[in-house]
Parts: C-alpha cells; structure tokens; sequence
C-alpha cells in the first residue's frame, strides 16, 4: 500500500486509506486525494487531523483553500467562494439569524442547519494518518460533488480560464 506521498506505507486491510505521514501532513497542514470515487481533504489545525469532501456541499468550492474559524463555539472551515461555515466535526452549516422586523438588524446566535458535509474519520497508526470513508448510504448534499462528471466539468472550467 502507498500513501498520498507514494511512500509505502504499513498496511491497513480494515477499511482505512493511507494519506501520509503524521510530520508531512502536519508540515503540509492539507492533503487531498481521491479515495474510492471521493475527494477526501485532510487538515491538522491545532494539534487535530480532520477528513471531510473537498468541494463546498453548496457550490463545489475547494475547502482546501477555506480559512478555519470558530463561530459559536465550533471549529468551522469556510467556502472561499462563498463563505459557507462548516463545522470540521460534523459537516453541519452554520448560519446566522436576521430578524428583519428588529431595527436595526441584528445577527441572532449561530445555528446548525443540519449535516451537509461529508465528513469522514481519521486515525494514527505508527506515524501514518488514516481515513476510514463515511459508511452512510444516505444522500448528503456535498455527495453531488464527488462524480467524475463534475470532476471533467472542473478539468474544462481550468482549461478555459487559461486561453
């Protein structure tokens, strides 16, 4: 078995992919890879490894360029595009409440708008990061983006900005 860094790494018959060693990913602090037909980010932020779907599940922005931030007291990634908040742990979409009706308006507290994210487990075995797939079957939002058809629509959108 190979990892990401195509350094062999020890073998996992249990489900698991390799994604590198624990110092690289940690000096890399993201590493994406395609993982059973998934694109799978892995990120360390303050001493934690988290996996979830790269591509945003509103409009398929890369959350391998999203800032980490913590709104109501969760640790969240944010789409560069739009700036959807997902929570590292859960993959659920935090938003903010406006009450049109008080003047002037007011964000209320942060809220959850349910699991929209896939998000994925990660584990440590003799200095090498792991990701186990999420085993749902059931459909989540962020799963439209993990098809080789949008993966092809990506390719094309690239090509095109470079002419």
């Amino acid at each position: 078995m190979f990892c990401a860094d195509g350094q062999e790494a020890p073998t996992a018959d249990d489900g698991r992919h390799c994604f590198g060693k624990r110092e690289d990913i940690i000096q890399a602090k993201r590493v994406v890879k395609l993982v059973n037909g998934r694109d799978v980010l892995v990120l360390y932020h303050e001493g934690e490894f988290y996996a979830l779907d790269v591509r945003c599940y509103h409009s398929g922005g890369n959350l391998g360029l999203g800032d980490i931030e913590e709104f109501g007291g969760r640790l969240c990634i944010v789409c560069p595009w739009h700036k959807y908040k997902i929570t590292l742990l859960e993959g659920e979409g935090m938003y903010q409440p406006v009450d049109p009706a008080v003047k002037p308006p007011r964000p209320g507290p942060w809220r959850s708008k349910g699991v929209k994210q896939r998000v994925h487990s990660v584990t440590e075995s003799d200095g090498y990061i792991y990701v186990t797939l999420n085993p749902s079957t059931e459909p989540i939002e962020s799963d439209c983006y993990q098809t080789d058809k949008f993966r092809a629509t990506l390719v094309k959108m690239q090509t095109q900005k470079k002419k």
